[in-house]
């Protein structure tokens, strides 16, 4: 079981009875998926973007290799050449294919799933090794920037920045004064400014399950909150492979390959790109982290899954597009595959 929940296996397993059962009684899926989308997506997923950000602010004390100014801003940077790179890639295929029908789709591979890069990165650095905390960061900035793109390029309402303001600006107004007041105890963080913040994301049109990740910086007991929440967070995992990963495997057809190549292709070329031109800028890599890295957790980016998944309900009608799509979100698993075997073919330390 140690061994289950340190690798985040429940997680596969959780997309694995999904792809099963989806094939199998897709009606049946449908309905036991959307009873527990909300509370697996929107409430649950909360503490697991709360772990990830816990390892982005460890990263970024003084001596963590994110702990400077330099050191931080390029994962920022990474992250928007890894969204560049895959929407030139997926731009090209598409007038290669001589398809204006599904330009649309630009931003479909530009997305990298947190959970399941998080889990591939484990697999493929083990350790404390810094890639890890550059991924997360990456990943979270891809979403964050992704969250831009969607409000700018696929609207599927207003979104109502008063209604945000109204709770968010109180939450982090709120987490800040308990810091200094020097409480301790995650859980008034959680109840308090983190059910505040959820509000005012869910009401402004923003993913709530992002509702810790401002709180999460004035948390003073973050090691202790990582310790409770670890294996709660596994069980959760399992619940969003299971929501997400039911997809139909007769979908296959040339925009599956589009999106799968243009992620899988597109990632480790922007962030790498990006990258040398950053350093170049006087930008520095955390201490560890050389190109043999960097050029693996480019690759692990390209997994792209849920976010990419999202961007394609938003940018095609349902049909055959709109299915295809979804096959290349689901085949940038193999992203994973590869970047391990590449990060053993490059004895990445």
């Amino acid at each position: 079981m140690r061994f289950v929940l340190e690798n985040s296996l429940l997680l596969i397993f959780g997309a694995v009875v999904a792809l099963v059962w989806v094939n199998a009684g897709p009606a049946s899926y449908a309905s036991a998926s959307q009873a527990l989308a909300f509370a697996v997506n929107d409430i649950g997923m909360v503490f697991f973007f709360a772990l990830a950000m816990q390892k982005v602010v460890m990263a970024m004390r003084p001596g963590g290799p994110l702990g400077s100014f330099r050191q931080a801003g390029l994962p920022v940077l990474a992250a928007v050449g890894g969204m560049a790179g895959p929407a030139l890639i997926y731009t090209a295929a598409a007038h290669a294919l001589n398809r204006p029908d599904i330009l649309g789709g630009w931003a479909i591979p530009c997305a990298t799933d947190i959970a399941f890069s998080y889990l591939a990165a484990r697999l493929a650095f083990r350790g404390d090794h810094p890639a890890i905390p550059f991924l997360l960061f990456l990943a979270i900035a891809d979403d964050a920037l992704g969250l831009i793109v969607l409000a700018a390029f696929y609207p599927a309402g207003a979104i109502d920045v008063v209604a945000m303001a109204a709770f968010l600006g109180p939450a982090i107004a709120i987490a800040w004064i308990l810091r200094r007041r020097g409480v301790r105890n995650f859980w008034v963080y959680v109840a308090v400014p983190g059910v505040l913040s959820w509000m005012g994301l869910y009401l402004g049109g923003i993913h709530p399950a992002l509702a810790m990740v401002p709180i999460v910086p004035f948390m003073p007991a973050l090691d202790s909150f990582e310790r409770w929440w670890r294996v709660p967070v596994e069980g959760i995992l399992l619940g969003f492979g299971f929501v997400n990963a039911g997809v139909p495997v007769s979908s296959v057809g040339p925009i599956t390959w589009v999106v799968a190549g243009s992620l899988i292709l597109g990632k480790p070329i922007g962030i790498v790109v990006t990258t040398l031109i950053a350093e170049r800028a006087g930008f520095r890599r955390g201490q560890g982290l050389d190109y043999r890295g960097l050029v693996t957790l480019g690759i692990l980016a390209g997994i792209g899954f849920t976010v990419a998944l999202f961007f394609a309900m938003a940018a095609f009608p349902p049909g055959p597009i709109l299915d295809q799509a979804k096959m290349g979100a689901l085949f940038s698993f193999s992203a994973a595959v590869l970047g391990i075997a590449v990060a053993r073919l490059l004895r990445v330390r």
